[in-house]
């Protein structure tokens, strides 16, 4: 990326732009249908059965009907109404700290935005996120994907002592706002157990980690066994390269459904002929040029990286991740893990002066967050890498350690003036 005098940046965190900003054969795909039909879709293009057909072969057979819309938003939206359809109930089970869009059915489930607005409503029941770092269940439980989902079946049976009725159960694949975090195996399986035996569906939100991001699969819920397959898969961002687009892909069941109502599901923009050419071509590139495996490659080894300094800096508690999709939890104290805000707000700042673009996520704002385009190389890994050791070691000193340098930085500042937050990505960006 570049910004207004021409300097160039290194983009860790755009996962919208997946197969790289502006790619030529994306932009092209879209100029030359717009030069010859863009239309709602009432009116079927081959385009949209093409691209429908092509993501069909990317999904588990059971997953064969899709809607395309805008916006992962839309698509979430969608899936509730779709999930209440079908089970004739009314209640979401959701993970804590999660974040599923910005219409107001999603703000409701989403404990990210709601607790800070108009709170939990009591349709909305809250489970603790699958996080073996900081979690009830850590990396030394013997079983932690059977003792987080146990704690989902502990919360849908107190909903249903109290008459509740659950209609699904929502989480993103791998929960990025919650703080970059790596699900433990079959703990998906176990969970949509627990919620189809209370007469729900498991709804798999892929909009920030989905099209092999992952690198070992297309898509993340395929990292919790070959045999899991959620009940409806919801789409975005990276869908279209930084084009509007999303798609819901669900069961014959669950449209049929849907359909029953006599009222169809309409979308002006959804599915038009050039939003289905914008995916026909990001789904051309991420082939051609092999970059879901490039993202198993590359995300090797910037963990590999990223673990090496680990054993440097005693401010990196944890490295967590897969393909490109990373989390750096940064820390004050390794016996209590308390969140190191300030020292991850500055480490972004001083990434930013370096031209490195980064950003936070996590409860208490201190994971760094690698989302980066595909396009991701080894050379900028090691760039990434060797800037962030440079920050930590506190040079050009080269002696500090990185909690004195972060420290002496933040207590330099009076405690009535507010830290410079121009050079901080806005959370909600990305």
């Amino acid at each position: 990326m570049y910004d207004e005098q021409g300097a160039e940046y290194i983009d860790c965190i755009n996962n919208v732009a997946h197969v790289g900003h502006c790619h030529p054969l994306v932009v092209q795909a879209a100029h030359e249908q717009n030069q010859v039909l863009n239309t709602n879709s009432r009116y079927l293009h081959d385009n949209i059965v093409d691209y429908a057909q092509r993501l069909s072969k990317t999904l588990p057979e059971k997953l064969c009907v899709f809607y395309f819309l805008n916006s992962g938003s839309e698509a979430n939206d969608l899936a509730l109404r779709l999930a209440r359809q079908y089970t004739g109930h009314w209640d979401v089970v959701v993970l804590d700290h999660a974040y599923h869009g910005h219409l107001s059915s999603l703000i409701d489930i989403s404990p990210y935005k709601f607790r800070d607005l108009d709170g939990q409503k009591e349709w909305v029941h809250v489970a603790p996120l699958p996080d073996t770092y900081r979690g009830p269940y850590r990396e030394d439980h013997p079983n932690p994907a059977v003792a987080y989902a146990s704690e989902v079946k502990r919360v849908v049976s107190s909903a249903q002592e109290k008459g509740r009725k659950i209609a699904a159960f929502f989480a993103e694949s791998l929960p990025s706002v919650g703080g970059q975090i790596i699900p433990p195996a079959g703990y998906f399986p176990e969970v949509a157990g627990h919620i189809r035996r209370a007469g729900g569906v498991f709804v798999a939100d892929e909009i920030q980690v989905g099209f092999g991001r992952v690198g070992k699969h297309f898509w993340a819920f395929q990292l919790q066994g070959e045999d899991f397959v959620p009940d409806i898969v919801t789409m975005g961002k990276s869908i279209g390269n930084g084009h509007p687009v999303a798609c819901v892909a669900t069961t014959q069941a669950v449209a049929r459904a849907f359909e029953a109502t006599g009222v169809e599901y309409f979308n002006t923009f959804g599915g038009s002929p050039v939003s289905c050419a914008v995916g026909l071509a990001v789904l051309d590139v991420l082939e051609k040029e092999q970059l879901q495996a490039h993202a198993a490659c590359v995300g090797s080894f910037l963990m590999e990286l990223l673990g090496q300094q680990k054993a440097k800096h005693p401010i990196l508690g944890d490295i967590r991740g897969v393909g490109l999709f990373i989390g750096v939890d940064l820390i004050k104290d390794e016996a209590t893990r308390m969140p190191a805000t300030e020292e991850a707000d500055y480490v972004v700042s001083r990434l930013k002066e370096n031209y490195i673009l980064l950003s936070t996520d996590g409860p208490g704002r201190n994971v760094l967050k690698f989302k980066p385009p595909m396009c991701f190389s080894l050379e900028n890994a090691r760039h990434v890498v060797a800037k962030l050791d440079a920050i930590l070691t506190g040079e050009p000193g080269g002696q500090g350690a990185a909690d004195n340098v972060l420290e002496s930085s933040l207590e330099s500042q009076p405690p009535s003036m507010p830290r410079d937050r121009r050079l901080i990505a806005e959370p909600d960006v990305f």
